[in-house]
């Protein structure tokens, strides 16, 4: 044999010896999380017969860790846990983390680079950062560990999840929206949902800045607030539909009066004059539920200046549009569509789904005649959220809504890296609306609507 043939052959076992010692370290510690997990389990089940848990809420974070470390040291030496300072250190916050926050998913909560939390499981739980899905090495002990943290989310809200009730949509103090669902609808273990809200909310400044909309096309939706007029936002799942209703919101008169209705509270205006609704579900007899179309009726009783419904889904989009055209101008709302003219004809069949027996022209009508501006958002390929299409509702045409699209993002392919190329682009479309903006005395750049303009 010759010596490269040695050297190689050298190679190929030093590289499967490299393997082997990497699985064996992977599979250490993946037996010490579990003994961590258990013991960490085991030891917040001792303390909850231990401690007085209503002392607690007079007692800030430090002197809970400073009580709570205590009785943890006392239980690992009665129980013999040879533990050193560091795995203490981590046991003890891990402990306060299930006492007092949700367990496992604490460190993922207070991590600022996560958006998206997603557990398949007790052993399966991934996150989203920057668009991109990853696995982490979060686990629970088992299912009724998952299932107890779940129980603590929907139990702060007023909510249940059970055999009966085994889905429910919820949210965590900080407005960011859960979803649950548990077996035995979820075949293979609980799934919880997270959509986390940034703890500063997103303004249209960070929007320009991270190119998510065009600082000349900020300008525009600054003057369509302003100016009052009807919005309605589409796009897909994650696509940054309340990001960006949130970001316009902020254009909103601190003088004028807000109703918001959602399923589950998670706008976070910042005006001053604001009243948040929220739907209630049934009760575990089936009575006593509140839709968004029930608050919505109250709402024009509230005499709002304008009314923000988070997302509308069924027959209280009939509703909106009738607020819309009854004085509530400025009024704005979200809808699940791939396209704006998906979105409207996503309203027109919402609008049969009130039980009104209207004709499918009337509807039509009555879309043309409320809504004013349908913004496109979406989340391309790459994970970054845009900004795709800015369109204008001007009538009727027969038995067709006509729409004209203003600015839209042109995609221009990816380059080595994955990254979606495009520019945004101005139609060359001068919309109608910009004689309202004139009447109320809101000017707009001479050239915005130049097709041959830079926006980007």
């Amino acid at each position: 044999m010759s010596a490269w043939q040695i050297r190689r052959a050298g190679d190929r076992a030093g590289a499967a010896a490299a393997a082997v010692a990497a699985e064996k370290d992977e599979a250490a510690r993946a037996e010490a999380d579990d003994r961590h997990t258990a013991l960490k389990v085991e030891l917040h089940q001792r303390l909850l017969d231990l401690i007085n848990l209503s002392a607690l809420d007079t007692m800030s974070r430090d002197q809970i860790e400073a009580e709570i470390g205590e009785i943890v040291y006392e239980q690992l030496s009665l129980q013999k846990h040879a533990l050193n300072l560091v795995e203490r250190k981590r046991l003890v916050n891990d402990v306060l983390d299930e006492l007092l926050g949700l367990g496992p998913l604490e460190p993922l909560l207070k991590d600022e680079s996560v958006t998206d939390i997603l557990v398949n499981g007790a052993e399966s739980v991934f996150v989203e950062r920057r668009g991109k899905l990853e696995r982490t090495s979060i686990r629970f002990k088992d299912e009724r560990h998952l299932l107890r943290i779940i129980q603590k989310i929907v139990a702060a809200v007023g909510r249940r999840v059970d055999e009966a009730s085994p889905y429910v949509d919820a949210r965590l103090a900080d407005g960011s929206r859960v979803n649950a669902i548990i077996p035995p609808l979820a075949v293979d273990g609980s799934l919880l949902s997270i959509r986390k809200f940034a703890r500063v909310p997103i303004d249209m400044q960070r929007l320009v800045s991270l190119g998510s909309v065009p600082a000349s096309v900020a300008q525009v939706l600054e003057a369509v607030v302003e100016a009052r007029r009807n919005v309605l936002i589409s796009g897909g799942t994650g696509s940054g539909k309340t990001t960006l209703l949130n970001a316009m919101s902020a254009y909103i008169d601190d003088s004028e009066r807000i109703v918001t209705i959602e399923d589950s509270a998670e706008l976070q205006l910042q005006q001053e004059h604001i009243a948040r609704l929220e739907t209630r579900p049934a009760n575990i007899e089936g009575n006593g539920e509140v839709t968004q179309r029930d608050l919505l009726k109250n709402a024009l009783r509230m005499r709002p200046d304008r009314i923000i419904v988070g997302e509308v889904r069924a027959g209280e989009a009939f509703d909106m549009l009738q607020a819309m055209n009854t004085g509530h101008d400025g009024s704005m709302t979200t809808v699940h569509a791939n396209t704006p003219r998906d979105a409207l004809s996503r309203l027109e069949q919402m609008i049969g789904m009130s039980g009104i027996d209207i004709a499918p022209r009337s509807a039509r009508a009555q879309i043309a005649s409320a809504i004013n501006v349908v913004i496109q958002v979406g989340r391309l390929s790459d994970g970054r959220r845009r900004l795709l299409s800015l369109s204008e509702l001007i009538g009727m045409e027969g038995e067709v809504v006509t729409m004209q699209e203003i600015f839209r993002f042109r995609l221009a392919g990816r380059d080595e890296h994955g990254t979606v190329l495009g520019r945004f682009e101005a139609t060359g479309i001068r919309p109608h609306f910009m004689q309202e903006l004139e009447d109320r005395g809101i000017r707009l750049p001479a050239d915005i609507f130049n097709p041959n303009a830079m926006l980007d």
